[in-house]
């Protein structure tokens, strides 16, 4: 839907030429947009004006296949794991600039669109909250649909504070193109903590506006009360970090420990499922595509070149080495069975729901990485979607979706903002910080090791909190791989100077013929860099000039 103020322009010499006729040919209502009086004279209309809020415009290339962006990219293309240690993007699309460090606020790659696009959100957002109270609707509604408002506003705060840190905090003010725009407050950034604090109050005021759950007059997709929450558990969690140095690990565990105590969520017992069913009551709050609506379907964008799949967010070997044997043990640990010449076997459950790797199995056949003449390589068909890293994606894929001309045929795995998963992990890692390792946090990491398709044995006894605090990285790193955690963890730990300057690993798969494979650690991508300017996004330069110079940039851009 679009939505619009109807502007009419005098037109001075036509209006004469057309002064004796009774009809003014200009005064037309245009029939493809909905007027603001309209939407505010509905309360069904102003409704569905609330619901688009989840959605946004595009506003760069590849964010959208036929549908609108949501609150990110999401399936759309290249992942944000592709800006990280978990993946590249075989087609590059503007990930590989930021993977070398070439980040400037000329040139920003895919990063470019998250200030524009949550500013845009945020002043719709208030539009509907300024006008709201004049719309004829019940109260129930009203309360619900002013929840739902300030839960996305927040959300929009919060993708501009983990990216740019200190940003512009616009209160519930609406500006026009006429309005008086020389208000020094209107591009004066404000504090990390002073934008924490902000977004963390407008979550404890949508809380208890909201439905505690979705049901069939609330449906999936929406947000309720445990998703008002969850958010201000990571956001709490962030200002405790070393990054942003702004708020206390008591407090970010307590907040975790509010989502917990609701009742409401469970870790699915499937891990690999859980991504295909926006059902599952794991599922905090996530975007749907609906039946018909036609988007970037993830199994040609990710599947292997000899299935006729685009290869797209391919693994590096940095992450595959990151899952610990199935006894465990990690994989650099010399009794952890772990063997180099068969270095897929016995791992943890997660590598094989997430990973594509040599000798997998896939959809009635075996993925063949492995050269000379390996389906799935550069000696296989569309040879120009061989994977560069060795790997191809398994998470997400539903093998229920065809992988060959699958554009009529869109699927429906929901893009997971918050999941229960992240709920307790945040949990674990505030409260490891906050008093040690207690037998709460060890029940916390546990519960997400030991569910039932994953099943990794639990951490062991009388960790040290150092050693604690290792272990629920190595956690998140392969839980929520693939989900826009990791970009976002290594820089709030401050240890991105070292994660990003790794080089992107990929491995080369040799066979003598005979069954055997030789695996050889390579370079898949060249010159990754990072520096400290680099722990925040630069603000797009078009933005700065936008503002006659009034926005200020990060430091070092």
């Amino acid at each position: 839907m679009k939505i619009s103020k109807i502007i009419y322009i005098p037109v001075l010499v036509i209006a004469g030429a057309f002064a004796s006729c009774k009809q003014n040919y200009l005064d037309i209502v245009p029939t493809d947009r909905v007027s603001d009086a309209a939407v505010l004279g509905d309360s069904a209309l102003f409704e569905d004006f609330v619901i688009n809020r989840y959605m946004s415009i595009k506003l760069q290339d590849k964010e959208g296949e036929g549908t609108n962006p949501g609150f990110g990219r999401g399936f759309e293309y290249a992942m944000w794991s592709a800006l990280t240690d978990e993946s590249i993007y075989n087609n590059d699309d503007n990930t590989w600039l930021v993977q070398r460090g070439q980040l400037a606020p000329e040139n920003t790659g895919i990063a470019g669109t998250i200030w524009g696009r949550s500013y845009r959100s945020i002043r719709e957002c208030n539009y509907a909250l300024t006008h709201i109270d004049s719309v004829q609707m019940s109260a129930g509604l009203r309360e619900r649909l002013t929840g739902e408002l300030r839960f996305i506003r927040a959300f929009r705060y919060h993708d501009l504070i983990r990216n740019y840190g200190g940003v512009i905090l616009m209160g519930d003010k609406v500006y026009n193109l006429d309005d008086d725009l020389s208000d020094a407050a209107l591009f004066t950034r404000s504090t990390i903590r002073e934008c924490l604090d902000y977004a963390i109050a407008e979550l404890d005021a949508a809380a208890p506006l909201l439905p505690t759950a979705n049901d069939n007059s609330w449906p999936l997709g929406r947000a309720t009360r445990g998703a008002a929450l969850a958010l201000k558990a990571r956001l709490a969690l962030y200002a405790a970090s070393p990054l942003y140095n702004s708020g206390s690990w008591a407090d970010a565990a307590a907040a975790a420990k509010a989502v917990m105590d609701l009742g409401q969520y469970s870790l699915a017992g499937n891990y690999s499922q859980l991504f295909l069913d926006a059902s599952s009551n794991e599922i905090i709050f996530c975007r749907q595509f609906a039946i018909g609506a036609r988007h970037v379907c993830l199994e040609i964008a990710n599947g292997p070149n000899g299935y006729n799949g685009w290869a797209g967010n391919t693994p590096l070997q940095n992450l595959v080495d990151a899952y610990q044997m199935d006894n465990g043990k990690d994989i650099t640990d010399p009794t952890s069975g772990y063997d180099p010449q068969h270095p897929y076997d016995n791992r943890d459950a997660r590598f094989y729901a997430t990973i594509l790797y040599n000798g997998a199995t896939y959809r009635n056949s075996t993925v063949q990485i492995y050269t000379p003449g390996g389906k799935d390589s550069k000696d296989g068909p569309s040879n120009w979607n061989t994977t560069k890293t060795g790997y191809y994606l398994r998470k997400f894929m539903d093998d229920n979706n065809p992988i060959d001309n699958p554009w009529n045929v869109a699927g429906l795995q929901p893009w997971i903002y918050l999941r229960y998963a992240e709920v307790l992990l945040n949990y674990a890692e505030a409260q490891n910080e906050a008093v040690g390792p207690d037998a709460s946090v060890y029940n916390a990491v546990n519960l997400v090791r030991q569910r039932a398709s994953v099943n990794q044995p639990p951490l062991p006894a009388g960790l040290s909190q150092s050693a604690m605090r290792d272990a629920i990285r190595k956690e998140r790193q392969v839980e929520l791989a693939f989900e826009e955690h990791r970009f976002y963890d290594v820089r709030r730990w401050r240890i991105a100077d070292v994660t990003e300057n790794e080089p992107a690993y990929g491995v080369d798969v040799t066979t003598d013929g005979n069954g055997n494979y030789t695996y050889t650690r390579k370079v898949a991508l060249s010159g990754r860099s990072f520096s400290n300017k680099h722990y925040w996004l630069p603000i797009p330069r078009s933005e700065i000039q936008a503002s006659n110079g009034r926005i200020t940039q990060n430091d070092g851009y």
